[in-house]
């Protein structure tokens, strides 16, 4: 008794259709394929050898003809970490010394299957330091250089608690040597700093010591920096960052952990503002050191922040931004951007500088420090989504961001299965020997490109057009869920729905959909049949199509004059009117006066003439079966002059009245006799109001004299001024006894 196999719907491994073993693998890591020549039933397709494993199990697959390759770990060099401190007698070099285990592995991925090690870093004791101080030596860190010159002895005595093996350079930069960052006029090139203030000419940057294990010198060659200056307030710290990074030689980079300690009380210059000073030319991320002097500073323009990551990155340079409080914020956005960079915060003297470093390096300095670090260990997965072309190996590297040691990983794919090695090419199992019998399927690769080829079209790479399968050769469109809206073609390649919309319908609403064309009906045109080919709206009142003033396109006007507006170009809201456009000319032809008198000729022959004797002999609008403009004029003699303006089939005619109506002139006497009268009249007119004036003031005047009289308290029989001579004294307490 035979089964017929049902695969289930939500199978992934049935879904993917697959052909050969390889394929099958490919789709999931819970996917395998049955080898075995005898496991499908009649009438089950070969795809059905790729199902889930249990799936297989359960129809009968023997477990040993089950392929199911799986990925693997293999360690091929795992060297231990170092385990050593100050106090060893021995001493390595840097390539001696181990921080990171293991540092090489091989791992074979299979498609999903993700893959797991572990990682584990250690940083050693007593490992070498290389620490380049860069400092800014424009005139406002004056204050720093003098603190900064006993800073080689001192950092040596602090380092001496981290590691016994420490270098240290020195650096400086101010700017781009030329306008407008400095003053290039030639006492300021000698002297950039004002006053009396003794400074060094401006540079870009100066690599004043190579890193050394010297400290004294260090002190020596810094107490010997001047103070120099620039023009605005951001520095040219970048160029010199770029040029510390990439000239390795010069400043003396060893092989092992690289500090950069820039410090500066200033913003930063980049990629773009060279274009001040006229350079273009994008940095180039090499070396220009002459004499430890940077020579290109005016012809390379500012890295960009990008460029110096991955400059300082490849270097394996950890940055230490030691700014002031004013600039702590631009540059902790830096920081951001460059990995494994610290910033501090740099007094006004710079006078802990030597704490920001041994902060940003994450030491304590504590007497009960342990004599060992703490190792951290990583666990990390890789998987592949899918195999490379041909399979072939890649390898991939991790690397801790300030460290000059590395992993090596070596990635290995799983993309055919153990079985295809087995294969029989043209097996007699396989129709007509034309294919190979491998994995108890035969793989008809090259038939089956064949087949596939008649469903590219025009020998591409999508097969039936990315919108159906093929099927022996032939195209077998997809279906739609909305069953009017279908694929055709022999490629696909044809569909009724794609077609350009207009207002949000197919073709306009005025056509059909045909392979991605639209078929438009009459009277209408274009990609989206949105173009009408009707031209009654176009005609304006007089007959013509857009007044003459435009073409007709798609049933709506463009018209060609931008003076005139409107459905069929009727409107022009900027023109003076048709009779005073036409003033002028009829002025200077009819009349020989006006403003194109001197130009009549030239300017004023686009249109015939006729005279009339009066208003009766010009054209009235109801003869005329074209537009008709009658009009009224007044020239600079305030004299009056009609004409009619009208186009009729393009010829413009002017009907003009030959005679003037002109005012009558003024008539004088009337006039001198009116003038004396309003000047007589008005001259009474003020004598009267005057004379009301005065007699309204003199009886007030008299009327308060009349007050102040009846107010008197004398007598008016005695003389008010005269004082007697005798006194009276009346005792009062005499009674007249």
């Amino acid at each position: 008794m035979q089964f017929l196999f049902v695969p289930a719907e939500g199978s992934i491994c049935i879904k993917a259709n697959a052909q050969s073993c390889g394929e099958c693998i490919q789709v999931s890591e819970t996917c395998g394929w049955c080898s075995d020549e005898n496991f499908l039933s009649v009438g089950e397709a070969k795809s059905a050898r790729c199902d889930d494993l249990q799936s297989l199990s359960e129809r009968h697959c023997p477990p040993g003809k089950i392929e199911n390759p799986r990925g693997s770990t293999k360690i091929d060099k795992n060297q231990p970490v170092t385990n050593r401190n100050k106090e060893s007698t021995e001493k390595l070099k840097p390539e001696q010394i181990t921080q990171i285990q293991p540092q090489k592995l091989t791992l074979t991925l299979r498609s999903g299957e993700p893959q797991t090690f572990s990682l584990k870093f250690k940083r050693a004791e007593d490992y070498p330091i290389d620490l380049y101080y860069l400092m800014d030596l424009s005139f406002s860190m004056k204050d720093d250089l003098e603190n900064v010159k006993n800073l080689g002895t001192d950092l040596m005595k602090e380092m001496q608690a981290i590691t016994t093996d420490f270098r240290i350079g020195f650096g400086s930069f101010v700017e781009k040597t030329v306008m407008p960052y400095i003053s290039t006029t030639p006492a300021r090139l000698i002297n950039p700093c004002t006053g009396n203030q003794n400074c060094t000419s401006a540079f870009s940057y100066k690599n004043v010591l190579k890193l050394t294990d010297r400290g004294d010198e260090f002190n020596r060659l810094v107490s010997q920096q001047q103070i120099s200056g620039n023009l605005d307030s951001p520095e040219g710290g970048f160029d010199a960052i770029m040029q510390v990074a990439v000239c390795e030689e010069q400043i003396g980079w060893r092989n092992v952990t690289r500090l950069l300690v820039f410090s500066t009380d200033a913003g930063f210059h980049f990629a773009g503002d060279g274009k001040l000073g006229g350079i273009v030319l994008p940095n180039d991320g090499k070396c220009h050191l002459e004499n430890n002097m940077y020579t290109m500073s005016h012809y390379y323009d500012y890295p960009s922040i990008a460029h110096l990551v991955q400059k300082l990155s490849d270097h394996n340079i950890q940055t230490i931004f030691a700014v002031t409080e004013d600039f702590q914020p631009v540059y902790k956005e830096l920081k951001n951007l460059i990995p494994k960079s610290a910033v501090g915060t740099l007094s006004s003297n710079s006078s802990n500088v030597i704490k920001l470093i041994i902060d940003a390096y994450n030491v304590s300095l504590s007497s009960d420090r342990p004599t060992q670090l703490e190792s951290v260990t990583f666990d990390i997965s890789i998987a592949a989504q899918k195999c490379p072309e041909h399979g072939k190996s890649e390898v991939i590297k991790i690397k801790p961001l300030g460290f000059n040691e590395e992993v090596e990983v070596v990635l290995n794919f799983i993309c055919e299965c153990e079985c295809s090695l087995g294969g029989e090419p043209q097996s007699e199992k396989c129709h007509e020997g034309n294919g190979t019998f491998e994995c108890g399927a035969c793989k008809y690769v090259e038939r089956r490109r064949n087949l596939d080829a008649n469903c590219r079209k025009d020998n591409g790479t999508d097969i039936c057009s990315n919108n159906g399968d093929c099927v022996c050769g032939t195209c077998e469109c997809k279906k739609r869920e909305n069953p009017a809206e279908v694929y055709s073609g022999t490629y696909c390649e044809c569909d009724n729905f794609n077609c350009d919309r207009s207002n949000n319908k197919l073709c306009g609403g005025h056509g059909r959909c045909e392979c991605r064309q639209c078929i438009c009906d009459a009277n209408f045109t274009g990609s989206a049949c949105d173009c009408s080919l009707d031209r009654t709206s176009c005609l304006a009142k007089n007959g013509q199509s857009c007044n003459g003033r435009g073409t007709c396109e798609c049933g709506i006007c463009k018209c060609t004059d931008p003076k005139f507006q409107g459905p069929t170009c009727e409107l022009c809201p900027t023109c003076p009117g048709v009779c005073a456009e036409h003033k002028d000319c009829v002025q200077c032809r009819a009349f020989e006066t006006g403003e194109k008198k001197e130009t009549c000729e030239r300017d004023c022959s686009y249109f015939s003439m006729i005279k009339v004797k009066d208003l009766s002999r010009l054209p009235q609008p109801t003869d005329q079966s074209f537009p008709l403009a009658y009009c009224k004029e007044r020239d600079h003699n305030d004299c009056w002059f009609y004409f009619t303006y009208s186009v009729d089939n393009n010829t413009k005619e002017v009907y003009v009245v030959e005679k003037l109506e002109c005012p009558p002139g003024p008539d004088i006497i009337p006039i001198v006799l009116g003038v004396v009268a309003g000047i007589v009249l008005i001259g009474l007119a003020l004598l009267l109001i005057w004379k009301l004036l005065m007699i309204i003031h003199d009886r007030r005047e008299f009327a308060k004299f009349e007050k102040e009289k009846m107010n008197a308290k004398w007598d008016t029989g005695e003389n008010p001024i005269y004082k007697s001579a005798v006194t009276t004294v009346v005792n009062p307490k005499y009674e007249g006894k």
